[in-house]
């Protein structure tokens, strides 16, 4: 299976089964086209009117020693099946430390923090009980990872100073290394949590949406004040502190700002260079969610980005951008470039109760309860339901170019708008296919090959 792009006239070829990618003429780039199609002397008679015919000849012994060496029309590996291993391990925790908020984001799929249930906020107790499952569950796993959530999880600071210091040691009594995240809308992300932060080398991942009118409008505090003004401040005097383990500005676009890259560069200017920033999922009966003719917009932001970040790059002034980095020289692992996060059996969400949820996303739907960090894993069905969606199972997944690179898309997404795992979000698709196509031509770019 090949994909074959163009962008800004640069002919890129990315060989599906192998990830190798090639930049080549318009020559090769019409050979491919008759290629498994004709035979050689088919498609000389066919192309002679437009190509020297020695050159015609050359081409092909390019392209008869790409195939060769496995570079090019491979076949998949894994065309008889894919079975993932049922043996596998608990690496990560989404660990819910409130189930409340200070803000009333308009698109939050958590119901303003609470997941359909009452206000809450983990305790000591329940932390800790998480924490021992994860080092339970992780097996012979020397890495594992806690990310605190929410609603907004500072609503709890208390308690998540005292949770640190706690995984830290048990991770070390079990010979394992932990690593924290916090995921904060940043109102109380004072000097004293961005000190907690950096003194025990947690990750960030900070929410900010883009320009202050676009910001305002999607995540207002309860009175309806905008909150632009107090995370910039907040989030600019964190970044300059330059934090060791890292941070994302997480922002999300919607139908209201199509021109999401002017987002994208208004943080930069703000001195934010390392950026993630999603289009919202979202039901039609909102007025924020896209519909089918703002497809060519958003495509046309994708490509607007793409020259932009090169040209930044170009001028030593480059951007991370989070939906821009793939690795095209065969990683990550298998398993996970077959079924994405590893939501519902490797990445676990847990509530202030300790309730257990296949992630974020599925955290207060009754038929996706699991069981109880005191109580262990309870619904296996659902452990297994979710280990085996992966693109080999996925009908849609089979004859698509992208599929080793999104890995399937969204589970909860998928849920969502299908109500089957198997069945991926067609519009998260689209977008996603577009971001991987600019992703590889910036690679591309760098590397030199255009």
């Amino acid at each position: 299976m090949l994909h074959k792009f163009i962008f800004d006239d640069v002919r890129i070829v990315l060989d599906v089964h192998s990830g190798a990618v090639h930049v080549v003429d318009e020559l090769v780039w019409d050979i491919l086209d008759q290629y498994q199609a004709r035979t050689k002397e088919e498609i000389l008679a066919l192309l002679s009117a437009k190509y020297n015919t020695a050159d015609i000849e050359q081409a092909f012994i390019e392209i008869e020693g790409l195939q060769q060496e496995g570079l090019l029309f491979t076949t998949d590996p894994h065309r008889e099946g894919y079975q993932p291993k049922r043996d596998g391990v608990v690496k990560a925790l989404c660990l819910h430390a409130a189930h409340d908020c200070n803000l009333r984001c308009r698109y939050c799929f958590a119901g303003q923090g609470q997941f359909g249930g009452p206000s809450g906020l983990l305790s000591e107790e329940v932390g800790r009980a998480a924490i021992d499952f994860l080092i339970e569950q992780s097996g012979n796993r020397k890495h594992v990872e806690i990310d605190f959530f929410g609603g907004e999880p500072l609503l709890n600071f208390k308690v998540i100073k005292e949770l640190v210091p706690y995984g830290r040691q048990k991770a070390e009594q079990a010979g394992k290394k932990i690593k924290f995240t916090l995921t904060t809308n940043g109102v109380l992300l004072n000097q004293e949590v961005q000190q907690f932060l950096i003194d025990n080398d947690m990750a960030a991942v900070l929410s900010l949406d883009g320009r202050p009118e676009v910001h305002n409008a999607m995540r207002p505090a309860p009175s309806g004040k905008g909150s632009y003004d107090t995370v910039v401040k907040h989030f600019q005097e964190y970044v300059q502190r330059q934090p060791a383990a890292g941070y994302y500005i997480r922002g999300t676009f919607t139908r209201h700002n199509l021109d999401f890259s002017q987002d994208v560069l208004h943080m930069a200017e703000l001195g934010f260079k390392d950026v993630s920033v999603e289009p919202v999922v979202a039901g039609n009966d909102t007025d924020y969610a896209f519909k089918e003719e703002d497809i060519p917009s958003l495509m046309d932001q994708y490509d607007k980005l793409t020259r932009e970040l090169w040209a930044r790059r170009q001028a030593g002034e480059p951007i991370n951008f989070f939906h821009f980095n793939i690795d095209l020289k065969g990683g990550p692992c298998l398993p996970k470039r077959l079924s994405g996060c590893g939501a519902g059996y490797e990445y676990l969400a847990v509530t202030p109760e300790g309730d257990l949820y296949p992630c974020h996303q599925f955290v207060g739907k009754p038929e996706f309860l699991l069981g109880n960090v005191k109580e262990g894993i309870k619904r296996h069905d659902i452990i297994d339901g979710f280990r085996q969606a992966h693109v080999y199972n996925k009908e849609a997944c089979q004859n698509c170019w992208a599929k080793f690179y999104c890995s399937g898309g969204c589970h909860a997404n998928a849920m969502a708008f299908n109500g089957d795992l198997l069945k991926p979000y067609q519009l998260g698709c689209q977008l996603a296919k577009k971001r991987f196509e600019c992703a590889i031509y910036l690679q591309v770019k760098q590397a030199g090959l255009a």
